[in-house]
């Protein structure tokens, strides 16, 4: 023991209790990106799709058309049409979700992420099990970067919170890619502007 607190003591003399400041990162003007098509291209390349709507009418017509054979679909977002849910309900019952629909705090141009708290997703579950994700995404809540996104969440506080980028996807050795295996097989992600 007497070992282990020599080594200890070595290091707290060593070390101070202050921690050390964060580093400066040096941020790039951006100005001339347009955001939304930035987005809409990365969200394309990892399997997403967009649809540019002027209102949730738009929304609601467009999930209606689309996810016809949909036996259940979630929406924890207002004006969406879907089954809402409760806090209490056992997540062992979202087995059969066809479609969830969630409203992100905001999204990220640099790669096509979103960011949504537990508040906004109903239950932790319901982004990772539901056969497809829908997202309702306002323009002008999009952000440049990483970067920006992290200075935005900055220290807020939340039980659980996520990005959520594109449908779940993996690939074996031969390069075989499969949509789906572990999550959503797609994502679509409404685009309205204010």
């Amino acid at each position: 023991m007497e070992s282990r607190d020599k080594i200890l003591n070595a290091l707290k003399k060593k070390f101070s209790d202050t921690p050390a400041a964060l580093p400066v990162l040096k941020t790039y003007s951006q100005s001339s990106i347009d955001l939304v098509e930035k987005f809409e291209f990365v969200l394309r390349g990892i399997g997403g799709r967009t649809v540019r709507a002027n209102t949730i009418h738009e929304i609601n017509e467009y999930i209606r058309q689309e996810f016809a054979d949909a036996k259940r679909i979630v929406s924890l977002t207002d004006g969406v049409n879907g089954t809402p849910i409760t806090p209490d309900i056992d997540p062992h019952t979202f087995a059969d979700v066809d479609l969830i629909i969630l409203q992100p705090h905001f999204a990220v141009a640099e790669n096509a992420a979103a960011w949504i708290t537990a508040e906004r997703m109903g239950d932790r579950a319901l982004p990772f099990i539901a056969q497809h994700i829908a997202l309702v995404v306002y323009t002008d809540s999009i952000v440049h970067t990483m970067h920006d996104a992290y200075n935005k969440i900055s220290n807020a506080n939340y039980p659980f919170g996520t990005f959520i980028a594109g449908p779940s996807k993996t690939a074996d050795i031969e390069q075989s890619l499969v949509l789906g295996a572990h999550g959503p097989k797609s994502m679509t992600v409404f685009l309205i502007s204010k």
